[in-house]
C-alpha cells in the first residue's frame, strides 16, 4: 500500500515538474508584471495625492493674496502653481482667478497671459471658460480678429450660447450689425428660458432692432411684443 502511494505521489510530482517546466516561466513572468503594475498603480496614486496636497497648500496662499487684492503676490503664487503643479485643477482655477484680479487691477497683459495658459493647459471646461474670458479681453483691446479666433476655439456645448453672445459683441464692435444680431439670436435660442442672462441677450437684440420671437402662447393670443 505504501509503495502504491509512493508511486502515485511520484507520478504527481513528475506531472507537477513537467507542468512547471513548461509553464513556470510564463507564470512567474505574469505574476511579476501583475505585482509591478499593482505597485506602480499604488505609487501613482500616492504621487497624485501628494501633488494634490502640495498644490492645495499653495492654492491657499494664492487665495489669500486674491482676497487681499494683492495682484503681485497672487501672480507669483499662480506662477509657482503652474510651474510645479500645472496638471492639477488648482492651477487651472488659480489661472482664472488670477486673470480676473489682474484685469481688475488694470494689468491686461498679465490677465491675458494667465487665460492663455489655462486655455492651452486646462481641461475642456476650464480651457473654454478661459477662452470666453480671453475673447472679452481681446474685444476690450479692439483685437477683433484674435477675439473671433478665440471664440471659434470654444467647443464645449455648455459654452455654446455664451460663445455666440460673445461673437455678437465682437461683430457689433466691428460694425457688422446684421451678423451680430444673428449671433445674439443664436445665443438667445440656446439659452434656457429661465436663465436670467437670456434677458441681457434679449436687450441686445432689442437695441439691434431685432426682437426675439414671442412665446407660443403669446403668439397664439395675438399679443404684441
Amino acid at each position: 500500500m505504501a509503495t502504491h502511494l509512493d508511486l502515485e505521489e511520484q507520478e504527481q510530482l513528475a506531472e507537477l515538474k513537467a507542468f512547471w517546466a513548461r509553464w513556470g516561466n510564463l507564470i512567474t513572468g505574469t505574476l511579476t508584471v501583475v505585482l509591478l503594475a499593482f505597485a506602480g498603480w499604488n505609487g501613482w496614486n500616492w504621487w497624485q495625492r501628494e501633488q494634490a496636497a502640495k498644490a492645495a497648500a499653495l492654492f491657499d496662499a494664492f487665495d489669500r493674496a486674491v482676497v487681499a487684492g494683492n495682484a503681485e503676490q497672487a501672480g507669483r503664487a499662480f506662477g509657482d502653481l503652474k510651474d510645479r503643479y500645472g496638471r492639477t485643477v488648482y492651477a487651472q482655477q488659480a489661472g482664472l482667478l488670477n486673470a480676473k484680479l489682474q484685469a481688475d487691477k488694470g494689468e491686461a497683459a498679465a490677465a491675458t497671459a494667465a487665460l492663455q495658459w489655462v486655455s492651452a493647459q486646462g481641461d475642456a471646461q476650464h480651457a473654454d471658460l478661459a477662452r470666453l474670458r480671453l475673447a472679452g479681453l481681446q474685444l476690450d483691446a479692439k483685437q477683433y480678429d484674435a477675439a473671433l479666433q478665440t471664440v471659434d476655439a470654444i467647443k464645449e456645448p455648455s459654452f455654446a450660447a455664451l460663445a455666440q453672445d460673445r461673437r455678437g459683441d465682437i461683430l457689433a464692435a466691428q460694425g457688422k450689425a446684421d451678423e451680430a444680431a444673428k449671433a445674439w439670436r443664436a445665443a438667445w435660442d440656446a439659452l434656457p428660458a429661465e436663465q436670467n442672462y437670456r434677458r441681457v441677450v434679449e436687450a441686445k437684440l432689442d437695441r439691434a432692432g431685432v426682437a426675439p420671437p414671442l412665446p407660443a402662447s403669446a403668439a397664439a393670443s395675438g399679443a404684441q411684443p
